[in-house]
């Protein structure tokens, strides 16, 4: 069998016709196959949607419960018969509830590997390489440059400015999906007690992670009602990075602008956010993590999509790999 037998990209995303089903589609389908519930993967309007427990419930979370006409839900490493394919899904280290997706037939496995990424997160399943032939990676940090540091080290330099400067609130922008829960826990995990204070576009989603099972520690509203400015003061706020452009972020005494997100990285992007403490969290691959996990799945064929395709591409040559992009249209780097 070939691979694109098997898969290939359709205006509304990938689609496996023996199964006439799509992976994360950009556009409603009969039937979707979701990794994870970031807006730009997981969408509403679909006729049914098979996904991990946790993500149809975040996708219950964000669009309300008829997001799609059904919902079944897959566990991870169980397998499904759809149509001629086999389907099963696997954790995909991203957010919580995220997984990479196997089909097989004939003796030809292909993994879709949605968003991942490889260091530790106490917030979700660590991903697991899965051998296959063809491996469809993300690309959002797909050049030699994005090599990032270890997260307890940002972790540690955020905290050692609260310290520095306790008369200043330290305003934290992360993406409310997965990052702002991973820097609360992260703090939690560097032994910071005090309340952390979040921004209302986060409460529903840090009150499903606490949900299942991940301790975030005391959390308050971070409102004018619920106390004064100088109440802020050395204090953390963590908010989404829209939050940060609107009145809400003038309230608090002093602020240092923080940012995690894997494009810190370049100066130049912290310089035109205003951010003055950049934090260098990914919840993508960097370049040493995308080429060891090619390597590690054994697939002698890589699809890259969304980000920087042609510098993997280019590396999978030089290692002897068929590879070529996809040119998949409308996934953003929300999750980062």
């Amino acid at each position: 069998m070939r691979a694109r037998d098997l898969l290939h990209t359709r205006p509304e995303g990938l689609y496996c016709p023996p199964g006439d089903f799509f992976i994360d589609p950009v556009r409603p389908v009969e039937r979707a196959l979701v990794t994870h519930g970031h807006a730009d993967h997981a969408r509403p309007g679909n006729g049914k949607v098979l996904a991990t427990r946790e993500t149809l419930d975040i996708m219950g979370i964000r669009y309300g419960e008829g997001f799609a006409g059904s919902a079944q839900v897959v566990r991870l490493g169980e397998a499904m018969e759809i149509g001629g394919a086999r389907v099963t899904f696997h954790p995909a280290g991203h957010v919580l509830g995220s997984a990479q997706i196997a089909v097989e037939m004939d003796g030809m496995r292909i993994v879709a590997s949605g968003d991942y990424k490889r260091r530790a997160d106490p917030t979700c399943a660590a991903f697991e390489p899965i051998a296959c032939d063809v491996f469809i990676t993300e690309a959002t940090f797909g050049l030699p440059v994005f090599r990032h540091p270890e997260s307890a080290g940002e972790t540690a330099r955020l905290l050692e400015s609260v310290r520095q400067f306790p008369e200043r609130a330290h305003l934290v922008g992360a993406y409310a999906l997965g990052k702002a829960q991973r820097v609360i826990r992260l703090l939690r995990d560097a032994g910071y007690g005090e309340t952390i204070y979040i921004h209302g576009a986060l409460a529903r989603l840090c009150d499903y992670y606490v949900s299942q099972g991940i301790d975030l520690g005391p959390l308050a509203p971070a409102t004018i009602e619920s106390g004064t400015k100088d109440q802020f003061a050395g204090a953390i706020v963590v908010g989404t990075p829209s939050a940060f452009a609107d009145r809400w972020a003038r309230r608090f005494p002093d602020p240092v602008a923080c940012f995690a997100s894997g494009w810190m990285r370049i100066r130049q992007r912290a310089k035109q956010r205003g951010v003055e403490l950049p934090l260098i969290l990914s919840d993508h691959s960097d370049w040493d993590e995308l080429t060891a996990t090619i390597t590690e799945t054994g697939a002698s064929e890589v699809w890259v999509t969304h980000g920087r395709e042609e510098a993997l591409v280019r590396w999978c040559a030089l290692a002897g790999i068929a590879a070529q992009p996809l040119h998949l249209i409308g996934y953003e780097d929300e999750g980062d």
